[in-house]
């Protein structure tokens, strides 16, 4: 059976392989004082390049994590180890012409070209002039997300898998009697000093949530992918708290254990949650396009997903968690994170796993990184049927194997009521004969957009997914509705608000499994129809109505030739694959609700209007729900159902 590596970063990242990525700044050498002298004499004889650009500075929005004088300089791509050197001497030389001193506290090359300096905010304006400086963030906070019914909900049949899981997490102890001779523990460690002049590091007390994770991941009894092994690459200290930098460090120092030793597939678990940061985001997707599956915790601040990272990176599988009651978790004040940005649920919820306070004991624990271990373990489940799959085709087997609908989301706040995700994870059905390769699809939706008229919003699919269908939704009806652009060779689904409407979301229609080219038909003018060539089905259509009212709107017309109507002066997006190995269907029903036949997939969902406002359609699943002003009698749904053809 093919073996599936786990990587998760948390307290102490868990990780696969021994090859430290470590580059310290000593003491000047003779050699390098004089080339500071050097370049200190130069930049008096040069002037100052005031006419350069200076390149972007961002920090942390949660001012309480911030930690000002520390900042990680990123390069831009391809810049060479030998600039990046050149770089921190040059910017050390204008620092010692004003009198400062900074300190090189970490180069980085696998994961980005770039480093971390401490330095006084007075030397910022400097560096941000350097040459192949692409932009600077200040070092931010990050922590740990953890606040027996877990194993009963998600099971469908005993699954054992002998996958290797890294999680990047706090410590571990590996003598537990649930992880034991399971878990390796790496000696990468990058972690800040605790707070507090008096903290008593006791070993149980260092080792909690690393062995918690564990134990969910890969334990004999409480585990979700029994047998799996687990490599530990620490980057919390003992308060469950790091940073940005040591995550990148972390991540780095992965990468390259695993360019040393390759190994597919890997999962990478990320139980920790900062605040939002490029840096961090940009690395995590480096690594999903290398191959890595990636997963992490909402968070657990009964906040916006997308305020976070890594859990607003779009590349990166975000978990939230429910309780026993399948509802979005609650811990006192607090809660889990939710929003477009989760991907799904899990359980988190006074979560049974290994304890270190002994090699025997057991505790409970909560919180969004419970929740993602759970995901994890499932994720090696799939990735063991489906050693292929890419990170994209696993989230939508994880999603097409859930639970769906079980959440009650009125409890959610108002602006994430539509987009937040209502399905609960769940191991496959081991009779399921669904693969990575069959036609699957999710919808994905945008932020609301802002309330004036003709704003937009913009919804992306995943790198490896494949965009069918682009619809938008708002919940006062006052929308223009869509259209699909391209930007750096992605689709883009862009809603446009309609005249005193109060925002509008974009949802596009994300598919993987396709065995076909796919293309955008435009209508070649205002009323004209966009129509699929030849040989081609329709899989979805978008409609921008140029009066500001989409409520007109008609839907794919029931034809031979396959088109997306433009109804009056509006025009419209057809989105067309090619019959080879596809079939679709296009159907009419009497209902705001209809479904897709099993063995079909929804590609698209529409409203057609029975003489009242329509507020949009979206999907939930493989279901089309259109809402309208009139209810049930307002309009009526237009699905677009399709499959790959039988071999």
């Amino acid at each position: 059976m093919m073996r599936c590596t786990v990587t998760a970063c948390s307290l102490a990242l868990l990780l696969l392989a021994l090859v430290p990525v470590v580059e310290s700044d000593e003491d000047y050498s003779e050699d390098e004082d004089e080339m500071i002298l050097s370049l200190i004499l130069q930049d008096d004889t040069q002037p100052e390049a005031e006419n350069r650009p200076s390149a972007q500075f961002y920090r942390c929005t949660k001012d309480a994590w911030r930690m000002p004088g520390q900042y990680i300089v990123v390069m831009r791509s391809g810049t060479h180890v030998n600039q990046v050197e050149r770089t921190v001497r040059r910017l050390r030389a204008k620092a010692a012409k004003r009198g400062y001193l900074i300190e090189i506290l970490q180069m980085y090359s696998g994961a980005f070209p770039g480093f971390l300096v401490k330095m006084s905010s007075d030397v910022l304006h400097m560096a941000v002039k350097l040459p192949h400086v692409k932009y600077i963030e200040e070092d931010s906070s990050i922590f740990a997300q953890s606040l027996p019914w877990n194993l009963q909900r998600i099971l469908q049949n005993k699954h054992d898998e002998a996958g290797k899981y890294s999680p990047p997490n706090t410590s571990v102890q590996a003598s537990h009697r649930e992880i034991e001779d399971r878990v390796m523990v790496t000696d990468f460690n990058s972690v800040p000093e605790e707070d507090g002049v008096r903290v008593h590091r006791q070993a149980s007390q260092c080792d909690s949530h690393g062995t918690h994770i564990a134990g969910v991941l890969s334990g004999r009894d409480s585990g979700v992918a029994r047998g799996a092994s687990v490599n530990s690459v620490r980057v919390l200290n003992c308060q469950g708290k790091g940073t940005v930098s040591g995550a990148l460090a972390g991540l780095e120092y992965i990468q390259s254990s695993l360019n040393a030793q390759p190994i597919s597939p890997v999962i990478l678990l990320l139980p920790f949650t900062g605040g939002f940061s490029r840096t961090l985001n940009a690395v995590c997707r480096r690594m999903v396009e290398a191959g890595a599956v990636l997963i992490a915790a909402a968070g657990n601040y009964n906040d916006d997903a997308c305020l976070y990272s890594p859990a607003s990176e779009p590349e990166v599988i975000t978990v939230a968690a429910v309780n026993l009651a399948d509802q979005p978790l609650t811990i006192g004040t607090t809660g889990t994170n939710v929003g477009r940005c989760v991907d799904v649920f899990a359980p988190g919820d006074d979560i049974i796993s290994a304890s270190s306070d002994c090699p025997t004991c057991f505790t409970t624990k909560s919180g969004t990184s419970q929740a993602a271990a759970h995901v994890a373990g499932i994720a090696a489940v799939l990735l063991n049927l489906n050693p292929n799959s890419s990170s994209a085709e696993i989230l939508q087997l994880l999603r097409y194997h859930s639970f769906k609908h079980v959440m009650n989301t009125a409890s959610l706040p108002i602006l994430h009521q539509f987009s937040t995700v209502n399905m609960v994870v769940a191991l496959p059905d081991p009779n399921s004969t669904v693969t990575g390769e069959d036609l699957l699809c999710r919808s994905v939706w945008s932020e609301r957009s802002a309330a004036t008229a003709l704003s937009s919003s913009v919804s992306r699919c995943r790198q490896d997914e494949e965009m069918l269908s682009c619809s938008s939704f708002s919940s006062d009806g006052m929308r223009a509705g869509e259209r699909v652009e391209e930007n750096d060779g992605m689709k883009e689904c862009v809603a446009i608000n309609g005249n005193g409407g109060q925002g509008v979301y974009a949802v596009a229609r994300c598919c993987t499994g396709l065995k076909v080219q796919c293309q955008l038909f435009e209508s070649p003018e205002r009323g004209a129809d966009a129509e699929c060539p030849p040989d081609h089905q329709v899989t979805g259509c978008s409609y921008l109505s140029s009066s500001g009212d989409a409520a007109d709107f008609e839907g794919p017309l029931h034809s031979e030739h396959r088109a997306c109507s433009a109804r009056k002066s509006g025009t419209s997006n057809a989105f067309c694959c090619h019959t080879t190995s596809l079939e679709c269907q296009v159907k009419e029903h009497n209902d705001t609700q209809a479904s897709c036949e099993d063995s079909w997939t929804l590609t698209d969902c529409q409203g057609l209007s029975r003489g009242s406002l329509t507020y949009g359609a979206f999907a939930f699943g493989n279901s089309c729900m259109v809402r309208s002003s009139r209810g049930e009698l307002g309009a009526v749904a237009i699905t677009t159902c399709c499959r790959n053809r039988l071999p």
